[in-house]
């Protein structure tokens, strides 16, 4: 007889571990699936795609309704599915209308939720979060109607939700608490390149700026974002991308355990033997995620003790950066900063617009920054990945792959 597993979170995460499982152990499993909006799985990474216009919500889709129907998923999506309660004597999740399922495992993907800045105003109509499909609907909505958009935030999903209202033909202001734009994915040469090639397109910032408070009409709509400098911005969108935090709420009320996620171990199972959670939602090793790929791994461990095989543990690794900007070329992984123990090779050519920084530290690769060319970037990873001795190609480390032989 098969077992109950109930995934709670219809995302990227949840799905690719149900997807891990399907191959690993096919028929191990009923599977129930609850998401709140109303759709099959889709590419949450891409949606800065959408907002610019290079791809439609249809393209960005990973698994229709009728996946779920071919691998025998019962899917509850939509108004009314958000799970709101979890009966862990029971075993039993309650969705918001009613509808209840009964689990053997249960797997938490509940995700992440925007941070909303802490100043008066940040109810007022038009100040959103950029997260989903119906943030971008209402993006799209406000840049066939309205002129001007403020972006909180000049970190990697501030700056793709500024250049796709700036495509859209909207005036585009980003606001920046730090002096460099990505500050924690780039060093001051990188992110002044970058920051020049953005303005070219119509981009302008408020750098090392602070909001004071967002200010409205009569009818409660955003009219003008006030910062500490006395200065007003005037807009009729206000975006805020100044983060996320783990959505751990229905694991708490449950009383799983949780610190600042719900917290796993290697195997990404909670305190609960029969929990386990992947994705934005949990803390692995005093650690929270917020880039994609580690949580794709997570599924794979999570989908290999599901299955009963039980071997695999999860390892956080250095996650690369990418900005998915059309035409900007951008990477970073591990730590590009360095320290007084470290050294760090430069190669610049500004002309061609290209800016390279390996840090390197007891004859290994500890951080890497290009702009320009990051063609590169892959195998700087892999050496930094695999802890490799570089000290007998560090005189052509710069140059790249094919001009270095370990």
């Amino acid at each position: 007889m098969k077992k109950r597993l109930v995934v709670i979170g219809n995302g990227m995460a949840g799905m690719r571990t149900v997807e891990e499982l399907l191959t690993a152990a096919p028929n191990k499993y009923d599977i129930t699936v609850f998401g709140a909006e109303p759709y099959g799985n889709y590419n949450r990474i891409m949606l800065s795609s959408v907002l610019c216009g290079e791809k439609t919500i249809e393209d960005i889709v990973i698994n229709n309704r009728q996946w779920y129907i071919d691998n025998g998923i019962t899917l509850h999506a939509g108004e009314g599915k958000t799970v709101v309660y979890i009966d862990r004597k029971k075993r039993d999740v309650y969705a918001q209308d009613g509808t209840v399922a009964n689990y053997d495992r249960l797997l938490i993907a509940t995700g992440s939720k925007a941070v909303m800045p802490e100043v008066p105003g940040n109810d007022l109509n038009g100040v959103i979060s950029f997260r989903d499909i119906f943030d971008v609907n209402k993006m799209l909505g406000y840049s066939r109607s309205h002129k001007k958009a403020v972006v909180l935030g000049g970190g990697l999903l501030g700056l793709e939700a500024a250049n796709g209202l700036v495509s859209r033909g909207m005036d585009v202001t980003v606001i920046h608490n730090h002096e460099i734009l990505l500050n924690r994915q780039m060093d001051k040469p990188a992110a002044n390149m970058l920051q020049t090639e953005l303005e070219q397109r119509g981009l302008k910032f408020k750098m090392a700026a602070k909001l004071k408070q967002l200010l409205g009409d009569e009818n409660g709509h955003i009219t003008a974002a006030s910062l500490g400098d006395g200065s007003q911005l005037e807009c009729d969108l206000f975006i805020t991308a100044i983060g996320v935090r783990p959505n751990m709420a229905l694991a708490q009320e449950a009383g799983v355990y949780c610190e600042r996620g719900i917290v796993v171990n290697d195997t990404l199972q909670s305190y609960d033997p029969c929990i386990y959670a992947v994705g934005e939602c949990i803390q692995h090793r005093g650690g929270t995620f917020g880039l994609v790929a580690p949580l794709f791994e997570q599924a794979k461990v999570c989908a290999n003790h599901l299955s009963g095989h039980g071997v695999a543990e999860y390892v956080t690794l250095p996650t690369a950066t990418k900005l998915k900007v059309t035409g900007i070329n951008l990477f970073s992984v591990g730590d590009f900063q360095g320290d007084e123990h470290s050294e760090s090779i430069c190669f610049t050519d500004p002309a061609l617009g290209i800016y390279k920084k390996l840090v390197v530290k007891s004859g290994k690769l500890i951080g890497a920054v290009l702009y320009g060319d990051t063609a590169d970037g892959g195998w700087y990873q892999e050496l930094l990945e695999k802890d490799e001795n570089i000290s007998g190609i560090r005189d052509t480390l710069v140059f790249g792959k094919a001009y270095a032989v370990l």
